[in-house]
């Protein structure tokens, strides 16, 4: 039989199984009742081992696709392993949501970009806590699975990219933070006997691209320094495993001429065998047909059955698509696999859902009494309103904002006026409601609002108005998975109305919305316009939030996790340039190499009031036990020496810094303490300087002092060579707190320079030349696209 055919009748087979989730197995009267799997007391691997020993090789192959159909025979159930949750419970693939009544929405939390601004790991652990909790809930109702891929890691360090909108940030310190406290919220903490559910770090590795100028993510091959790899490419990931997350994902592109979903180096010799992440309830799931990819586009391997024999022997274990099952038993038959190397794909996988009490009774399982009382609960709300205000940032004001508008009229124009749907971004799931900011005025005072682009009605309204709120800039159609943007700069169309607005002699407030900048220095340098808001996704709260905020009912003090660059930007670096370090090709990516001048830079964010960063006068004399030399060599020796050894040197206590930050203005305001390191140290060129700590305080009334204490490692401290290494460098260093450094304090290294991290190098590796029986076009068109086959090739 043909492939396209195989393909599409397998398939069809498997949507009608995904339709809807199956309840737990039968351990109490089913087949399976006598088997080691429904012994809670059993060790977790000699479970899985004894269900997967009862079934034949066909079966076991059947259960590599992210659709799994089961074993009826057995009692298994078909289980679906592809839920989504990047900010609230999503809809479709595993998870079916009701058309009305219990379990028709989910909370919907502002897009991990806004979430990433608000500089808050206690909120993003609670956000996350309340997500898991709700796909928690749905499980119990069987309306989905148990495992959501979840979180995106990969950097936003290119303005244009189309799915910057579901990562938090551009800064490699960052991203680590936010990964550690939302996997430990959605997973419920390592030290749990069962997980809550199990999250999934992608896109392993190198991924920030989907089309740009032909290049389509399915064939693109990352060409990456191990400086730029063990720097920036990889530490997010890294955090995961520190996390103990439960599953990566492989991404579409080849990373240096190996597929990422084929590629030993990444997942065997750096992921499982550098890092540790050898836990057999730990697993690795492909993109949705990524495995499909390492044979067309890549062409990496000569048939199909070379390809998913290459994947599955380089660690991954799950293939979203159909890849697997379709191909994998004729790399059996070829001896391409064999029985144990599908066999560790299979443990892992059902030792996963071990943890996650799939097989044991409800009575000993707390989260199995989660049901709908548990989802859209008050406190989701609450938080997916605060999550809203703490992120949302204003870049302008000029003393317009706060504005009292009871009483007024207030014109609401823009295309995201009266937006509803496009507040949550992509990956959304049914919010239980959306306010949009024209809602949110409309509670406050009379409103003029003009749906379109009628200039000569907008500017009609306007003169009627007392204030004017113009809500607009980038959405979905703008930005999304596969859609990159080719400009960073604002419509003509847009940019003219908005300055007729502006003429108009009110007060006027840009609300740009969007995962991805857009140039504001159009506004930023006009005298009429006179506040400007960044807004992001802000979710089914937003446009409450957004009018908080002008009120004043509560104060902004979010922090663009993203550096927005100058329109001409995307003209000076192709999406396709990985490096990060400027160069004759590039004038350097993320705030920490840029050298051109910022529109605003990363980090930036004003506030209604003023502050005041000073140490904390007790300590004057020797503050925060800085302000003196360190000798590298006893700094390593005593995280060695340290009576609990880590498994991760960088990871070893620094110092403690701690800074007292003083309200000097008259509003109550959260204020986030960032602390940057600088210098001249390491190998050159030197980066302009490196986010290492921060905290949100939070409301710190007018006069008040809260003191932050903020936590430095050996790691804050290091730099990476050009092999890839962790390297603790002699020289002088110094510390400096918020963007325009409100306090500087200053140290320095001596002695040799220690190694904290051995990067592992690859090995030499020879891209084979595509077959010759492929004509190399490529049609991707969603999940289930093929390359033109030839007659001769059946696998």
């Amino acid at each position: 039989m043909r492939a396209s055919l195989l393909l599409t009748g397998i398939a069809t087979v498997l949507v009608e199984i995904a339709a809807a989730q199956d309840s737990h197995p039968d351990c109490k009267n089913g087949p399976l009742s006598t088997n080691k799997i429904c012994d809670p007391s059993a060790n977790t691997v000699d479970r899985a081992q004894a269900l997967i020993s009862l079934f034949t090789i066909e079966e076991k192959l059947n259960q590599t696709g992210h659709i799994a159909p089961g074993v009826p025979r057995l009692g298994l159930p078909p289980y679906n392993w592809w839920q989504e949750a990047l900010h609230g419970v999503a809809s479709g693939h595993g998870v079916t949501f009701s058309p009305k009544g219990e379990f028709s929405h989910a909370t919907s939390f502002p897009q991990p970009i806004l979430m990433g601004a608000a500089f808050d790991d206690e909120l993003i652990n609670a956000v996350a806590k309340v997500v898991g909790t709700e796909g928690r809930a749905f499980n119990n109702a069987n309306r989905g699975g148990l495992d959501f891929w979840t979180p995106n890691i990969n950097g936003f360090k290119d303005p244009r990219w189309g799915r910057g909108q579901e990562v938090p940030s551009e800064d490699v310190f960052h991203l680590t933070s936010y990964v550690s406290s939302l996997i430990d919220g959605l997973q419920g903490g390592s030290d749990q006997k069962y997980k809550r559910v199990v999250a999934t770090c992608k896109h392993f590795a190198g991924y920030d691209m989907e089309n740009w100028n032909g290049n389509e993510r399915y064939q693109f091959d990352a060409q990456i320094s191990m400086q730029d790899l063990a720097e920036y490419y990889m530490p997010a990931f890294k955090a995961c495993v520190k996390a103990d997350v439960g599953a990566f994902m492989c991404a579409y592109n080849a990373v240096n001429g190996v597929p990422s979903c084929s590629n030993e180096y990444l997942i065997e010799d750096v992921l499982r065998g550098h890092w540790g992440w050898t836990n057999n309830q730990q697993w690795v799931v492909s993109d949705c047909d990524a495995i499909q990819n390492v044979f067309l586009p890549h062409a990496y391997k000569p048939t199909r059955a070379e390809a998913v024999a290459a994947s599955l022997k380089s660690g991954v274990d799950l293939n979203c698509g159909t890849y697997f099952q379709l191909y994998l038993p004729d790399a059996y038959k070829q001896g391409l696999i064999t029985d144990d190397d599908v066999d560790q794909a299979l443990v892992r996988l059902y030792s996963s859902l071990i943890q996650l009490g799939y097989f044991d009774p409800d009575e000993d399982q707390p989260y199995r009494s989660l049901g709908w009382k548990d989802v859209n609960t008050e406190e989701g709300q609450l938080l997916a309103y605060q999550a809203a205000v703490e992120g949302i940032t204003l870049l302008k004001n000029d003393g317009t904002l706060p504005i009292d508008i009871k009483g007024k009229t207030v014109a609401v124009f823009g295309d995201w006026a009266n937006a509803t749907t496009q507040m949550q971004g992509n990956y959304a799931g049914i919010a239980p409601y959306l306010i949009s900011p024209l809602m949110a005025a409309e509670k406050i005072t009379t409103t003029n609002f003009v749906k379109g682009g009628d200039a000569a009605k907008i500017i009609d309204a306007a003169k009627k108005s007392d204030v004017i709120v113009y809500v607009s800039g980038i959405d979905n159609s703008d930005e999304d998975e596969s859609l990159d943007r080719g400009s960073t700069g604002w419509a003509y169309a847009e940019l003219d109305i908005i300055e007729r607005l502006s003429e108009q002699g009110k007060p006027m407030i840009i609300v740009q919305m969007g995962g991805g900048q857009i140039d504001e220095t159009p506004f930023k340098n006009s005298p009429n316009i006179n506040a400007i808001l960044w807004a992001g996704y802000p979710g089914q709260s937003g446009g409450t939030a957004i009018f908080d905020i002008i009120t004043g009912i509560v104060a902004p003090a979010g922090r663009l996790p993203i550096t927005q660059y100058p329109a001409e930007y995307v003209s000076q670096v192709p999406m396709t340039e990985m490096a990060l370090r400027p160069s004759g090709r590039s004038p350097g990516r993320t705030y920490k190499w840029y050298n051109g001048e910022p529109v605003y830079p990363f980090a930036y964010g004003l506030h209604y009031t003023s502050f005041n960063a000073s140490l904390p006068k007790a300590n004057a004399s020797t503050p925060n036990s800085l302000n003196k030399r360190y000798n590298i060599a006893d700094l390593v020796k005593s995280c060695n020496s340290s009576s609990s050894p880590r498994t991760f040197i960088e990871d070893c206590p620094f110092t403690t810094v701690n800074v007292d930050i003083e309200n000097t203005g008259a509003i109550t305001s959260d204020y986030v303490t960032l602390l940057f390191l600088g210098g001249k140290f390491g190998p050159k060129p030197y980066p302009n300087k490196s986010l290492v700590a921060y905290k949100r305080a939070h409301n710190i009334t007018a006069g008040e002092t809260k003191s932050v204490a903020l936590n430095l490692t050996l790691g804050s401290l290091s730099r990476v060579d050009k092999n890839g290494n962790m390297v603790l460098y002699p020289g002088d260093y110094s510390l400096m707190v918020d963007i325009e450094s409100k306090l500087t304090i200053n140290f320095s290294l001596h002695g040799g320079q220690a190694i904290l991290d051995k990067w592992p190098q690859p090995k030499n590796v020879d891209k084979a030349d595509p077959p010759n029986w492929i004509e190399l076009k490529y049609f991707a068109a969603g999940y289930g696209s093929e390359g033109v086959i030839k007659d001769n090739e059946t696998s």
